[in-house]
C-alpha cells in the first residue's frame, strides 16, 4: 500500500500501530490525529464515522478537533498527563527534617514516622519511606538480602527435609520460647523450651536434635526469623547440612511444622502451668507420646515411629 503525497499514513496501517503500541510513545499518533481532523473538517465525515474507522471513541476524535488550531495542517503532538501542581507534596523543611533525623541514628522509616508525630509533624508512613527511597537511603535488613531460595527437596526419605521454628508464648516482658523441629517424611518431632532465643541457641538445638534423631539430616528449613540468620546458615553448612529459608508470603512452605506448633500448643502447653521449669518437665513426655503413640492423619493414622520402621 503506497503512502499518499500529503504525507498521511494509510488508515489500516495507522489503526494497527495505534492499537498495539503504548499511547505515550506511539510515533504515529500525532499524524493520526491530524488526518482524523482533516476527515472531519475537509471531507465532511461525521465524528462517529471517523471514530469507528480508526477504532477510538467519538469523544476522543472530538477532543482532537478542539485541540487543532491549524485546520489539520500540522501534527497534533501527545501532551504530557503530568499534573500542573502537587498540593500534597511535602515541604522542603519536612524533607530536610526527615533526612536529618535519619542521619542522626540511622533509624528505620517506622521510627522516624513516630518521632515526627511526637514533634507535631503529621505525615504518612508512605511519605517518609518515599523520601528515604528518593534519596537512596532506604533501610533494608542486611541479612534478608543474602537469602536465596534453592529448590525445595522432595521428602522421599527421613532426613531429606527437616523444618525448624520457634513458638513465642506470652507478653514481651514475660515471654517463653519453644524451639520446634519436625521431619517432613516421618513426622518425627522434637522440641526444647528456652527462656530466650538466639542464633547460638538455634544451632545448639539443631545439633542436639541430630544426636537424637535415628537418621541423618540433609536439609534444614526455617523462616526468616533473626534466630536463623546468616551466621546460623554458615554453621549449618559447616556441619554438612543445607539451610533453606521458606519463601516469603508462602505459608505452605512450613505447613507441617506450623501444624505441629498448633498441636503441641493445644495438647500440651495450654494444659500445664506456664513456666520454664514445668515445660522442661512435661514437653519430653509429650514428645514421647507424639512420636510413639499418637496417630497422624497425614501419614495414614500411623505413628512417626511406625513410619521410621518402614525405611
Amino acid at each position: 500500500m503506497s503512502t499518499p503525497r500529503n504525507g498521511s499514513i494509510p488508515w489500516q496501517h495507522l489503526q494497527y500501530n495505534c492499537m498495539y503500541m503504548p499511547y505515550t510513545t506511539n510515533p504515529h499518533l500525532p499524524r493520526l490525529r491530524r488526518d482524523a481532523v482533516r476527515l472531519v473538517k475537509y471531507r465532511g465525515w461525521s465524528i462517529r464515522k471517523v471514530a469507528r474507522h480508526i477504532g477510538v471513541h467519538a469523544s476522543t476524535v472530538l477532543r482532537w478537533c478542539v485541540k487543532d488550531v491549524t485546520g489539520g495542517w500540522h501534527l497534533i503532538p501527545t501532551q504530557s498527563s503530568r499534573p500542573w501542581s502537587h498540593p500534597a507534596t511535602l515541604s522542603q523543611d519536612i524533607v530536610e527534617r526527615i533526612l536529618e533525623m535519619r542521619s542522626e541514628r540511622n533509624q528505620c522509616a517506622e521510627i522516624l514516622h513516630h518521632r515526627l508525630h511526637e514533634e507535631g509533624i503529621f505525615v504518612s508512613l508512605s511519605s517518609v519511606k518515599r523520601v528515604l527511597k528518593r534519596n537512596g537511603i532506604s533501610k533494608f535488613s542486611r541479612w534478608k538480602k543474602w537469602h536465596t531460595y534453592p529448590v525445595r527437596p522432595l521428602p522421599e526419605k527421613p532426613g531429606i527435609l527437616v523444618e525448624i521454628d520457634t513458638i513465642h508464648d506470652g507478653p514481651h516482658d514475660d515471654r517463653l520460647y519453644v524451639y520446634t523441629l519436625i521431619d517432613v517424611c516421618s513426622r518425627v518431632a522434637h522440641a526444647v523450651p528456652e527462656q530466650h532465643i538466639s542464633t547460638h541457641l538455634s544451632l545448639r538445638f539443631v545439633r542436639q536434635a541430630k544426636m537424637l534423631l535415628p537418621f541423618s539430616v540433609q536439609t534444614i528449613q526455617s523462616d526468616h526469623g533473626p534466630e536463623f540468620s546468616k551466621w546460623f546458615t554458615k554453621q549449618i553448612v559447616h556441619d554438612g547440612m543445607t539451610h533453606r529459608h521458606s519463601r516469603v508470603r508462602t505459608p505452605n512452605d512450613n505447613a507441617h511444622l506450623e501444624r505441629f506448633n498448633r498441636t503441641i500448643q493445644e495438647e500440651c502447653l495450654d494444659r500445664i502451668p506456664r513456666s520454664l521449669k514445668s515445660w522442661k518437665k512435661e514437653i519430653p513426655d509429650y514428645l514421647r507420646y507424639y512420636n510413639e503413640e499418637r496417630p497422624h492423619m497425614g501419614i495414614k493414622f500411623k505413628t512417626p515411629t511406625e513410619v521410621l520402621r518402614s525405611y
